[in-house]
Formats: C-alpha cells, sequence, structure tokens
C-alpha cells in the first residue's frame, strides 16, 4: 500500500507549473553560466566564442526548420505558433552550446556539456509542453486514469425535473453533495462493435442525490493523439462547472468523455469505416443509449451538447450537423474544415473502401447544407495566434448560419492550437451554455434570455466574441 501511495503521489506530480519546470529551467541555466563564466580565462576565451557562434548557428537553422515545418509546409496539418517556434529555436541554441562544448571542454566541463545534452531535450520539451498544456501531470505522460469504475449504487435514475430539485433544494428536503465525482466506465457496443477505451463520466453534485434532476449531457472528445483521460487532466472542465454548481444549488451537466479513437496513434475521423470501425456509430449510437440508461439525464435534444478540441472538434461539427436529434449543441475548438488523416484521395480509398461520397458527408460544410435548416447551436472557438483554425471557425460558421444555426465565435486571446484555447473558451462558453440549457433559475430558451447572457460571456477577459 506504501508503494502504491508513493507512485500515486509521483503521478499527482505537476509539470507545467511549479517546481518540477523549475528544476529543469534553473538546472540548464546553471550549467550555461558555469560553463561561460568557467572559460573566460585569457586562454578559453576564443574556445567559448567558437561554443557561442556554433550555438547561434544552430539556434538559427534549429529554428528555421521548425518554422518551415509549421508554418512553410504545415506538416502537422496547423500552424505550431510562435511561442513554440521561439521555444525550439532556445533550444537548439543552447543545445548547440552544449554539444560545442562537449567536443571542445576538457575534464568535468565535458562531462557536464555531456550530460546537459540530453538534458536539454527534456527541458525544451517541458518548455513546449507548458504551451500546448497537453501533459499536466506525470501520470498523464502514461495515461494513468486512478478513476473508480461507476457502479449502480453511484447514481440513481428516480429522477425529478429541474424546476422540483430546486423546490427539493429550498424546502431542504433534498441536499446536492459537496463535489462532482469523476469516474471510469466501459461504454458497452452492441450497435458498432467499435473498439473504444473507457470512458470518463464527471458527474456533478447534484447527480450523486437520492433523486437527482435530469441534467443536461456533454460529451466531449480530446484530441488525437490524446484520450479521455488526456480531456479531464487537461481541461478545466471540472474546474469551471464546480464553480457553476456551487452557485445553482449543485446544477450543472454530466460530462461523458468517451474515446473517439481506439489508441493514441489512430484517427477514426469519428466516421464507420473499414479501416478503424464503426467510431461514429459508437457516438451517435451505443454512446447515448449507455447515457441514457445508465445516468440521470434530459431525453431533449437541446440538452446535449458535443465538443471537442482539435480532433475533437473536427469531430464535433461533423457529429452535431449529421445527428440533429440526438445532440443539439456543439462546442468545437480549433477543429478542422474536414477530417484530416492524410490526403482526401487515400482517406477515401483506405478508410471508406473508395466511397467519396462516405468521405463528404462527414466534412462539416457539407453535413450542415444535408440538414439544413437547422435550430440548434454551434459553439466555435480558436486560439488566436491559430490563424488556420481562426479561418476554420468563420468558414464553419458562416455556413451553419446560412443552415439556421444560432452560432457563436470565439477568439481565445493569447492562445494558439493548445489547451490554453480550450481552457478560455471554457471558462467562458460553460456557465452561458449551462443557462442556456436552463439550469439557472428562470432560465427560458429564447432571443432575450440568450442575449442577456450573452452579455456576461463577452466580458470574460479571455476571450473575444466575434460577430
Amino acid at each position: 500500500m506504501a508503494s502504491i501511495a508513493v507512485w500515486e503521489e509521483l503521478y499527482a506530480v505537476r509539470i507545467t507549473t511549479g517546481w518540477f519546470p523549475a528544476l529543469f529551467f534553473i538546472a540548464t541555466l546553471a550549467a550555461l553560466i558555469v560553463l561561460s563564466v568557467t572559460q573566460m580565462r585569457r586562454h578559453a576565451r576564443r574556445r567559448l566564442m567558437r561554443e557561442w557562434a556554433a550555438a547561434l548557428a544552430v539556434g538559427g537553422v534549429g529554428g528555421a526548420i521548425v518554422w518551415f515545418i509549421s508554418d512553410g509546409i504545415v506538416l502537422f496539418g496547423v500552424e505550431l505558433g510562435w511561442d513554440v517556434i521561439i521555444s525550439s529555436a532556445i533550444g537548439f541554441l543552447v543545445l548547440g552550446f552544449f554539444i560545442a562544448a562537449a567536443v571542445a571542454a576538457r575534464g568535468w566541463r565535458r562531462v557536464l556539456a555531456i550530460v546537459m545534452v540530453p538534458l536539454t531535450f527534456v527541458t525544451t520539451a517541458v518548455r513546449i509542453n507548458m504551451i500546448y498544456g497537453e501533459y499536466q501531470t506525470i501520470g498523464s505522460l502514461v495515461d494513468y486514469s486512478p478513476y473508480p469504475y461507476i457502479t449502480a449504487s453511484d447514481v440513481s435514475l428516480d429522477t425529478v425535473s429541474i424546476p422540483e430539485w430546486n423546490r427539493d433544494v429550498d424546502a431542504h428536503t433534498q441536499t446536492p453533495a459537496k463535489e462532482g465525482r469523476l469516474l471510469s466506465a466501459d461504454i458497452a457496443n452492441p450497435a458498432s462493435k467499435f473498439a473504444a477505451r473507457k470512458a470518463l463520466v464527471w458527474l456533478p453534485p447534484s447527480a450523486l442525490a437520492k433523486r437527482p434532476p435530469r441534467l443536461p449531457v456533454i460529451v466531449m472528445l480530446a484530441g488525437q493523439p490524446g484520450s479521455p483521460t488526456r480531456y479531464f487532466t487537461a481541461s478545466n472542465t471540472i474546474d469551471v462547472l464546480t464553480r457553476y454548481a456551487h452557485a445553482h444549488n449543485g446544477l450543472a451537466p454530466i460530462v461523458v468523455s468517451p474515446d473517439q479513437n481506439t489508441s493514441m496513434t489512430r484517427n477514426s475521423l469519428c466516421a464507420d469505416t473499414v479501416k478503424y470501425g464503426n467510431a461514429e456509430t459508437y457516438l451517435t449510437k451505443d454512446v447515448p443509449d449507455w447515457i441514457r440508461t445508465h445516468l440521470p439525464v434530459s431525453d431533449d435534444a437541446r440538452d446535449w451538447t458535443i465538443g471537442g478540441f482539435s480532433q475533437g472538434g473536427t469531430c464535433s461539427t461533423q457529429i452535431g450537423p449529421n445527428h440533429p436529434l440526438i445532440y443539439g449543441n456543439v462546442l468545437a475548438v480549433d477543429g478542422e474544415l474536414a477530417p484530416n488523416a492524410g490526403g482526401v484521395d487515400a482517406m477515401v480509398d483506405g478508410y471508406f473502401g473508395g466511397d467519396r461520397a462516405a468521405y463528404e458527408r462527414q466534412v462539416p460544410v457539407n453535413a450542415l447544407r444535408a440538414h439544413a435548416p437547422s435550430d440548434q447551436l454551434m459553439i466555435l472557438a480558436a486560439g488566436e495566434k491559430d490563424v488556420v483554425s481562426m479561418a476554420n471557425i468563420a468558414t464553419i460558421g458562416n455556413e451553419a448560419t446560412k443552415a439556421g444555426w444560432t452560432v457563436v465565435r470565439i477568439k481565445a486571446k493569447g492562445a494558439g492550437h493548445d489547451w490554453r484555447a480550450v481552457n478560455a473558451t471554457l471558462d467562458a462558453a460553460l456557465p452561458w451554455l449551462c443557462d442556456r440549457m436552463g439550469l439557472a433559475a428562470g432560465s427560458g430558451r429564447g432571443k432575450d434570455e440568450d442575449d442577456g447572457r450573452m452579455d456576461t460571456m463577452e466580458t470574460n477577459p479571455g476571450i473575444e466574441v466575434l460577430r
């Protein structure tokens, strides 16, 4: 038991803030200073100058290569952003210095320089991860998921309406739990046979009552590579919704993060394909059926949201329009214009067995046109430094508006294609969405109510609502 506790403490160590990144930055800076200062004697100055000249050359070349990969050929489908490019260039510069010192220096200085070469790779990776926010803890590096499995004893299906719940709480006949719970779940796949990994489910305080209210549902998808655990460890979803619940009688949506890809290295396109199986059927049949069977949720599509980040955001702009009777709302951050796993011809052949129409059905603008008109809601967001995603939300948003959707476009200030954009968006949009789905006392669904709540979202300093 003691060893388990030690591992849990290790896995819980945060790697984006606090002492962990500071340790690597201080160690790297200290080594640079020591190697530079101790070579400033007259006979070693020329060697030191050569080492720094090599560092500048390596930094310049390395930074240029990263820029070319990011912005020149857009190798990863999105631009990495200047924060990443500059951090990479600095990493190459420092690496160049240590390599040059390892070659030219002698004695303990050479040993120190050699040790610092791999450490520089780690330090640079730590810095880039701080920008993206993808891995928040040591445990997230190995997709560690300590959450217990949900059981029938965790939730009751003897439900009441939202107004009844509020009356019961006011009358002290029901009391919400102090906090919500994050639990694991194996979602059955009888319709799809899709080989999904386990899902995670967050239950707000009210969902844990003996007679819980029928709550809205948010189905959120991480990016690729990613996992259901990654979604919750990288996003601020629980923090934002916990604050909302504490101010609203324990009310907040139930959040389910299922697996849409079967593994870190696969991209299912969130479609039914010959390559990775029936991901779309899983997300539109098996997942909703499991949620309705096991959780205290509303049956109204207006209370169901599908969303996600990056590939998960793309999936949500495919599935929401194609399945309006299931998901009345879409919340997508930094999504793409179409499923992306190589060229279109390669996807048509490799995923859809040569059926071009099956691929085209998954392109968000095509799905919007095919199911127009619709009264659904679409929240589209992108980091302001992610130029490609900013253009994408304009294109998809315009098409959704033409199709009759209510569209909200958000620019996350100071963010790129990263979890900072997700968290800024969720911080502003989730409370507004909760109100819109009827969780605020006296909340309605009309235009006047939406306009009033929009004023609150527009004052959030982390985002800009685009008109």
